[in-house]
């Protein structure tokens, strides 16, 4: 039943969008914990590139599941969900409120829809196939590879996205089922939370771009270069260094490209970071969508709608 929900809100939406300040505003309003849905801000060695909240950001408020893993330490949606949602029912079970917080719609569609994620096999050898088979051929002509048995998860999954498309592949060879098939089979158990999701967005898109820019302006001049040096002399650990904000300087550390050009790599991958974020978001009808350039105090937003739909009640 509903009232034996708890009650969870999510505030989602792209890149740059203002989420850290709102979430921590309206945590502090309602006297709220925080729990990060972003999957580079896990990781210890990334706190510029992901943007993660310093200790003044956070301003007192207790954030949870930021900066506790080391490069290259294994960490999957199915261990998120997991660890996420035992600090809910801690927190819930003390009295407390609890507001999610990222740009990583994986996460917190698997969270908050409380997908169950079986134990699979993995076969090291079939993966060092595939891993030399997506080397050689791309990210695209997995995908093309992909879509012709799985056309939902190819059409979903992004070329740079090597892992996740190994995993596709992975899935279907190992079990005849296909990575979408699994997710329709996870969402069996109904989801625990009463739902209150707020997603942050820009009617002018070029505000959201711009924002950008001046992010990674700011990325710079607080060490963003070094911090991707770290990661490039880390570069055999794992996902963490595949991150946006380290990996587009690689080139630049190899004498390929210029510091200049790596800048303006980075801008361009986090703009349609950004997109892609929005094409995830924009799918789900339950989002209450607050446009930072129209209104004049989102904070007043999402305290209104959380009272009108009964978060409070």
């Amino acid at each position: 039943m509903t009232n034996n929900k708890i009650p969870l809100i999510a505030i989602v939406g792209p890149t740059a969008s203002g989420k850290t300040e709102l979430s921590v505003n309206l945590a502090k309003k309602i006297g709220a914990q925080i729990i990060s849905a972003d999957s580079m801000q896990i990781y210890k060695s990334m706190h510029i590139a992901s943007a993660a909240p310093d200790i003044e950001e956070m301003s007192g408020v207790p954030h949870h599941l930021f900066e506790f893993l080391e490069y290259g330490e294994s960490f999957s949606v199915a261990d998120y969900v997991k660890l996420a949602s035992k600090k809910i029912f801690d927190i819930h079970s003390k009295g407390g409120r609890t507001i999610i917080t990222g740009g990583t719609g994986l996460y917190v569609n698997s969270l908050v829809d409380n997908l169950t994620f079986t134990k699979q096999h993995i076969d090291a050898e079939l993966r060092e196939s595939l891993s030399e088979e997506y080397d050689s051929k791309g990210g695209e002509k997995m995908l093309e590879k992909l879509s012709l048995f799985d056309e939902e998860s190819a059409k979903r999954l992004h070329p740079n996205n090597k892992r996740r498309i190994l995993r596709a592949f992975e899935i279907y060879i190992t079990t005849g089922k296909t990575m979408t098939e699994q997710l329709d089979e996870s969402r069996k158990e109904p989801s625990p939370y009463k739902l209150f999701i707020i997603g942050l967005n820009f009617s002018d898109r070029s505000i959201l771009y711009s924002r950008i820019e001046k992010r990674v302006d700011k990325m710079l001049e607080a060490g963003l270069l070094d911090e991707a040096k770290q990661a490039y002399e880390a570069a055999s650990k794992g996902t963490a260094v595949q991150a946006i904000g380290h990996k587009e300087f690689f080139p630049y550390f190899e004498n390929r490209v210029t510091l200049q050009e790596a800048v303006e790599t980075l801008k361009t991958e986090t703009r349609r970071y950004a997109k892609r974020q929005l094409t995830w978001f924009n799918r789900d009808e339950r989002i209450h969508w607050i446009f930072m350039d129209k209104t004049e105090d989102a904070l007043s937003d999402a305290y209104s709608f959380l009272e009108r739909n009964g978060y409070f009640a």
